[in-house]
């Protein structure tokens, strides 16, 4: 089936690549994969507009399994220079990202934290939710556009230091949230796996009864086995993603019920938390910083 797929994507690739038309200015047509690099080119460029830039997977859409599109081959096919996340993050489109700069390329294993697959073990992708990490790749995603850009290095030198600033001061928001939550309720219990990060950076333990995969069935062992956690330790709170489907932890709180318990599931318009995407433009969360902010908001002010 994988290669059937890759196969796939391929011949629609090239396809795309045989009926894309130039930019109509002399700008480097820049393609990136996801939100999260979205956000960092536009921090980097501001002021500057050096770059026709397109993104492929839309805000609220889960790049794990995302399909491209003609029309998202197309993009990749007439750009100067992709930038997309590697460790596997776009899962799908893998295959037709080999001419790309990955933004983890110079990443160091021993840095990431580990996700168990059925083939082995892996390197989980999750890794802006450590904000050391991520400052190494906003790094590389500047390094990349002066490469293309150099006539506005100097810029692009400023935006990135004024940003790294807003970072640190991210960092220290982060801490402080989670020192307000008592040290016996430091548990977040969400659906799918993608804070190990903020777990491996923060004091704060993190549990996800559907595992690493957005699109994987969760076992009823594990259900019962999250059930019991959050019954023998009183926890108050479980939390709905935006890329997930809320009806699994509705089935957790009901489990936890039958077993004398009793969990708020946190969930509605502005309350699931951002985890695989930022949130369309103009709604909480859009950007990368005030998708932390809000992330982290949610989370202290209901376990608090």
């Amino acid at each position: 089936m994988r290669k059937i797929l890759i196969l796939t994507l391929t011949a629609l690739f090239l396809s795309a690549c045989s009926g894309g038309t130039a930019a109509d200015n002399d700008k480097p047509n820049l393609a990136v994969t996801t939100t999260f690099i979205n956000d960092m080119v536009a921090v980097l460029e501001n002021g500057v507009d050096g770059f026709n830039t397109e993104m492929i997977i839309p805000a609220g859409e889960d790049p794990h399994v995302y399909e491209p599109k003609a029309s998202d081959l197309r993009v990749l096919g007439n750009a100067d220079v992709t930038l997309y996340h590697g460790l596997n993050f776009e899962g799908r489109m893998t295959a037709i990202l080999t001419e790309g700069v990955s933004i983890t390329e110079d990443f160091q294993y021993e840095n990431l934290e580990e996700m168990e697959e059925e083939d082995g073990t892996t390197a989980d992708p999750h890794f802006w939710f450590d904000i050391g990490l991520y400052k190494q790749a906003f790094t590389a995603v500047k390094d990349t556009l002066i490469k293309y850009n150099p006539g506005d290095a100097g810029l692009y030198e400023q935006n990135y230091k004024y940003y790294i600033t807003e970072l640190d001061e991210l960092d220290q928001f982060v801490t402080d949230r989670i020192n307000e939550i008592p040290e016996d309720s430091r548990m977040l219990i969400t659906p799918h796996d993608a804070f190990g990060y903020l777990e491996s950076s923060y004091d704060i333990e993190v549990h996800a009864p559907q595992g690493f995969s957005t699109d994987s069935e969760v076992s009823n062992n594990q259900i019962q086995a999250t059930a019991k956690l959050i019954a023998d330790n009183n926890i108050k709170s479980i939390f709905v993603e935006t890329t997930t489907n809320p009806d699994r932890m509705t089935r957790l709180k009901e489990i936890v019920r039958s077993q004398g318990g009793d969990v708020e599931v946190v969930s509605g318009e502005d309350n699931e938390l951002l985890s695989d995407s930022l949130a369309p433009e103009g709604s909480p969360g859009d950007t990368y910083i005030d998708m932390y902010r809000h992330n982290i908001n949610i989370i202290a002010d209901h376990l608090k």
